[in-house]
C-alpha cells in the first residue's frame, strides 16, 4: 500500500493519469471522426483529407515561425523572472501576429493554385483555402497560447483545453461531413481551431497582460534566441509535408487513390496512439529537460521515460496487432480491411519511434540545432528513398516497411549521438 501511495504522489504519475484521460478522449474522438469519414467519403476522400492535413501542418509551422518549442523553453527558463517573461512574450506576440497577417493575405490570393496542387483540377475546393486564410490568426493563436501554458507548466489547463478542443472537433466533423461530405471534412479541419482559440483564451484570461504589444519597446535581439528553434521547426515543417505528399502521390499514380487512403487510415491510427507519448513529452518532459543542468539529471529523465512509459506503449501495440482484424471494421469500415496487412511493419517502426522520441525532444530542450537538422534531413531522405523503392517493389505494404526502416535507422543514430547521457 505504501508503494502505491508513493507512486500516486509522484508528479509524473499525476500528469500521466490526467493526460491519459485527455488522450483517451482524443483517441475516441479521432476514431469516431475517422469512422464518419470512412463511411461517408471512403478511402479516396481520406486521401484528400491527408493531403490537406499535410498542408495545414506546413502553414501552422510557418505561421508560428517554428517558435513553439522555443516558447515553451524560454517561458519555463524565465519562471523566476516575471519582467523578462512579460517582455519576451510581448515581442513574440507581435512577431507572430505580423507573420500570420502576411500568410493570410498570401493564402487568400493563391487559393486556386493550392486547390489544383493538392486536390487536382477535378476538385473545386478553393473556398477551403480562403476560409483558412480568414481563420489562420485564431488557428495560430491557439497553438501559441497552448505553448505558453506548457511553459508555465500549467498541465491541468493544457489537458482541459485538449479535451474541450477534441469534443469541438468531433461535433464539427460529424455535422459537416454528414451534410457536405468531402468539403465538410476539409472545412471542419479549418473551423475547429478557431473555437479552440476561444477556449484557450478563457483559460488564460488572468495572464493576458503578458501579451501586451508595444512597438516602441520592440527589439529584434530576442529573435536570436528563437532563431535556432525556428530553423529546426521549419526544416520539419517544409520537409515533412513535401515527403508525405510526394509519397502519397506515388501511391496514387503507382497503385490508386484507394491505396493512398489505406495509408492515410494507417497514419491516422498510428497518430492516435502516439498522442499519449507526444503530449506527455510536450507537457511534462520538455520543460524538465530544458531546466535540467547535469548529465545525471538528463539521464534520470530519459530512463524514467524508458521504464515508466515505453513498456505500456509497446504492450498496447501488441494488443492492437492481435485485434486488428476485429478493430478495423469497427473503427473504419469493411472497405478498409486491406489496412490490416500493413500493421506488422507499421508497428515495428512505431516501436522504434516510441523509444527514440524523448531523445529527439532533447534536441529542442538543449537547442542542438545542427545535430537536429542533420538527423531530420537524413531520416526524411531515408523515408523518401525507401518509400519510393519499396512501394514499387511490394505495393502498399512497402510504405509500412519504409516506416520501419526509417525509424530503425533513426533510433540507432540517436542512441549513438546521446550515448553519454544514456550510459
Amino acid at each position: 500500500m505504501n508503494f502505491l501511495n508513493q507512486i500516486w504522489q509522484k508528479e509524473l504519475f499525476k500528469v500521466t493519469s490526467l493526460n491519459g484521460l485527455s488522450v483517451l478522449i482524443k483517441i475516441m474522438v479521432g476514431f469516431v471522426t475517422s469512422k464518419v469519414i470512412a463511411v461517408f467519403i471512403g478511402p479516396s476522400g481520406m486521401a484528400l483529407v491527408g493531403n490537406f492535413r499535410n498542408f495545414i501542418t506546413a502553414v501552422e509551422n510557418l505561421g508560428i515561425l517554428g517558435f513553439q518549442n522555443g516558447i515553451i523553453k524560454y517561458v519555463a527558463d524565465y519562471h523566476n523572472q516575471e519582467e523578462k517573461q512579460r517582455s519576451f512574450l510581448a515581442r513574440v506576440t507581435l512577431t507572430i501576429l505580423l507573420m500570420v497577417l502576411i500568410l493570410s493575405v498570401l493564402l487568400f490570393f493563391t487559393a486556386t493554385y493550392w486547390n489544383a496542387s493538392l486536390f487536382g483540377a477535378a476538385f473545386q475546393y478553393s473556398a477551403i483555402f480562403k476560409a483558412l486564410a480568414f481563420c489562420l490568426p485564431w488557428y495560430i493563436g491557439s497553438i501559441f497560447l497552448t505553448a505558453v501554458l506548457n511553459g508555465f507548466e500549467a498541465y491541468g489547463k493544457v489537458i482541459k483545453i485538449n479535451i474541450i478542443g477534441n469534443l469541438i472537433g468531433l461535433f464539427l466533423s460529424v455535422v459537416l461531413v454528414y451534410y457536405y461530405k468531402e468539403f465538410g471534412a476539409l472545412l471542419a479541419i479549418v473551423l475547429a481551431p478557431v473555437l479552440v482559440f476561444l477556449v484557450t483564451l478563457y483559460f488564460m484570461y488572468n495572464q493576458l497582460d503578458y501579451f501586451r504589444i508595444s512597438f516602441s519597446n520592440y527589439k529584434v535581439d530576442f529573435l536570436r534566441n528563437l532563431s535556432e528553434y525556428s530553423l529546426m521547426a521549419l526544416v520539419s515543417a517544409l520537409l515533412g509535408p513535401i515527403v508525405f505528399l510526394s509519397l502519397r502521390n506515388t501511391i496514387i499514380h503507382t497503385l490508386s487513390y484507394e491505396a493512398a487512403g489505406y495509408w492515410e487510415a494507417l497514419t491516422r491510427i498510428s497518430s492516435y496512439y502516439f498522442l499519449f507519448l507526444s503530449s506527455i513529452l510536450t507537457v511534462y518532459y520538455l520543460p524538465k529537460l530544458s531546466k535540467s543542468e547535469s548529465v545525471e539529471e538528463t539521464k534520470s529523465l530519459f530512463w524514467s521515460y524508458f521504464k515508466g512509459i515505453v513498456p505500456f506503449f509497446l504492450i498496447g501495440l501488441v494488443v492492437l496487432y492481435v485485434l486488428r482484424g476485429y478493430l478495423i471494421p469497427i473503427l473504419l469500415a469493411d472497405s478498409f480491411l486491406p489496412v490490416s496487412e500493413l500493421f506488422f511493419w507499421q508497428f515495428i517502426g512505431d516501436g522504434f519511434k516510441a523509444v527514440a522520441l524523448i531523445l529527439g525532444y532533447q534536441f529542442f530542450a538543449k537547442k542542438l540545432t545542427k545535430a537536429f537538422i542533420i538527423t531530420e534531413i537524413f531520416s526524411f531522405a531515408v523515408f523518401w528513398f525507401s518509400g519510393q523503392y519499396l512501394v514499387r517493389l511490394y505495393g502498399i505494404e512497402g510504405i509500412a516497411m519504409a516506416n520501419a526502416v526509417t525509424y530503425g535507422v533513426y533510433l540507432i543514430t540517436l542512441l549513438v549521438y546521446f550515448r553519454k547521457q544514456l550510459f
